[in-house]
């Protein structure tokens, strides 16, 4: 019986660990799957005409960073330690099996802290360039800080650092080389002016698909439970990382919608939806290691990080981050890791010596906070030093940034030959975007070699009645009461064009994550109709009764004098080609 019972204890254990196996390469696959998330977020927080760009570079973060980390990479991190410090070579071409779960789970997240720096550094960066730097980061700068924190003898796991997931060792990391590539590389033409005081004035220039963005929100905070889990050591491990991930994550998002509707008087959207990335990326670190409580504390504390981190980080260092890399992932990710010292069920300064859950003096739960400070503080200055030599050496060799008229034109058309990403779905162009830069001016044409052009006015036969166009400019959502009441007057010939426009612009002041929309044009519609018998002033006042609201906005008409009209199909000319068969 005894042997028969032993038998059922290990094959039961067996099963558990084969359940465990697949559930972390699950979480790979789930982490894989994030690259998804951050091409959707970043491609839709940018212009159109860098969609294209985006996704390649999203594309190339894992590729290219597969194929180095593979080469070179994974011995940094997997290899026996040197002195805690650093890992020694493995050979990739002999790689055994019992290296392939941490192999894939380590390149997964090494891919995952390249491609946060593209982001950052959106909308002016040559992809060249670019490629070098994911090479780099995820053959060296990833894999020897992730070292000290995960390898097997990594001098800050001997010390006692938490990092369970990778708030420092992955998004952190990530987020300190985009800071660093965003100050090199500079803004993107006309993000800062300077007012008439001198000041400088940041300026919103809104992504083209905030409907995107959402999405890749949505896919990241799924993939999450599979980057946060996938080191899981039970059922119910697992579970209890999922509820602290969940917590987190609704917690920020739900005070990032309140705190911004306090200072914007609206809730806003894009800044929302990076509420939720902050608080999955400041409760990776303890997601293990912090109650449910805690976690909500770690998702409030988010919240106030990434709206203040992200407004401080445009409009007072002034440098240009479309969507918004670090502040969620750099700032978020170090603000987690260093919440796991006071929120740590067994010897954070709250949890383990206040609620005293490991019966801990208060020296020994200060220690274990020092070092989580030790550990952010240490990582950081290896990130920020080594994205420093990268980004200046790729600056001073082949250059970082695109030109100017590659930059104006859309990197999609400059790097990749690429007209449109959207083809027959292209989305309206931004129509706030900057305007003050210009292209560099082409070749003027020789005026003997212009084409002649020869106007020919038909004459208007004698006693015609006299042709106006009334044009109509207002906003889109007045269009059915305009057309219902210029079909009461009998008008039934109409055109309606979707424009964009400006008049005085005295409405309510518009907001971006965080700074003010400087709006050059808004949407509106143009209603055209030509008449003749029907009395100018009854039209007008029609649209006049129709459109009045009282506020800014309401429109304009527009009263023109026409010469003919020709009805292209029966030869009809004036007022007889006004008239319906």
């Amino acid at each position: 019986m005894e042997n028969i019972l032993d038998a059922i204890t290990q094959a039961s254990a067996e099963s558990n660990d084969l359940a465990l196996g697949l559930w972390c390469l699950i979480g790979v696959a789930l982490v894989f799957f994030m690259q998804a998330g951050f091409a959707m977020v970043e491609t839709g927080f940018t212009r159109a005409k860098n969609a294209g760009n985006i996704i390649m570079k999203n594309l190339m973060d894992f590729a290219l960073g597969a194929v180095v980390f593979w080469l070179f990479g994974a011995g940094l991190i997997l290899g026996d330690s040197i002195g805690g410090f650093i890992g020694t070579p493995i050979n990739p071409f002999n790689l055994t099996e019992d290296i392939f779960p941490a192999f894939m789970f380590n390149m997964v997240f090494c891919a995952t802290a390249a491609t946060i720096v593209s982001g950052a550094m959106a909308e002016r960066t040559k992809f060249l360039s670019y490629c070098i730097y994911s090479l780099i980061i995820s053959m060296i700068v990833y894999p020897i800080s992730a070292h000290w924190i995960w390898g097997n003898g990594g001098w800050l796991a001997k010390l006692g650092f938490i990092d369970f997931a990778g708030s420092t060792a992955v998004h952190m990391v990530g987020g300190l080389a985009a800071l660093v590539g965003a100050i090199i590389l500079g803004p993107r033409i006309g993000k800062y002016s300077k007012d008439k005081n001198g000041k400088i004035v940041s300026k919103a220039i809104p992504g083209h698909s905030l409907t995107l963005g959402a999405l890749g929100v949505f896919i990241l905070w799924f993939a999450w439970y599979g980057f946060n889990g996938a080191a899981a050591s039970s059922v119910n491990n697992a579970a209890k990382i999922f509820s602290t991930t969940t917590i987190a994550a609704a917690t920020s998002t739900v005070a990032v919608m309140i705190i911004t509707w306090i200072k914007y008087k609206k809730p806003d959207v894009s800044m929302t939806l990076n509420g939720s990335l902050a608080g999955l990326v400041a409760v990776t670190a303890g997601c293990n290691n912090v109650s449910v409580t805690g976690s909500f504390f770690i998702g409030l504390i988010a919240a106030f990080v990434v709206v203040f981190g992200i407004e401080f980080i445009d409009q007072k260092c002034h440098i240009d981050d479309p969507v918004g890399a670090i502040g969620v992932h750099g700032m978020c990710g170090a603000t987690g890791t260093l919440l796991v010292g006071i929120f740590d069920e067994k010897q954070g300064l709250i949890s383990g010596f206040i609620l005293n859950g490991d019966n801990l003096s208060f020296a020994q739960s200060c220690k274990f906070f020092g070092v989580q400070i030790l550990g952010v503080t240490v990582v950081a200055i290896w990130a920020v030093a080594m994205s420093l030599v990268i980004f200046l050496i790729i600056k001073k060799t082949i250059g970082l940034r695109a030109n100017k008229e590659e930059e104006l034109l859309g990197l999609d058309l400059m790097e990749h030959n690429l007209v449109s990403s959207y083809a027959d779905f292209e989305p309206s162009r931004a129509v706030t975007a900057p305007s003050a830069e210009n292209l560099p001016a082409k070749d003027d044409v020789a005026i003997e070699k212009a084409v002649e052009v020869t106007q020919m006015t038909p004459p208007i036969p004698s006693g015609a009645p006299k042709l106006t166009k009334i044009c109509i400019i207002t906003r889109p959502d007045k269009f059915e009461s305009l057309k219902t009441a210029l079909d009461e007057i009998g008008i039934t010939g109409m055109t309606m064009t979707s424009v964009n426009g400006c008049g005085m612009q005295k409405g309510n002041a518009k907001y971006y994550r965080g700074a003010k929309i400087d709006v050059h044009l808004l949407p509106k519609i143009k209603v055209e109709v030509v008449v003749s018998k029907v009395p100018i002033e009854t039209v007008i006042n029609a649209a006049k009764a129709s459109l009045y609201t009282g506020n800014y906005g309401d429109g304009k008409i527009f009263v023109y004098s026409v010469e003919d009209a020709v009805k292209v199909r029966t030869g009809e000319r004036g007022y007889d080609a006004l008239q319906d068969d």
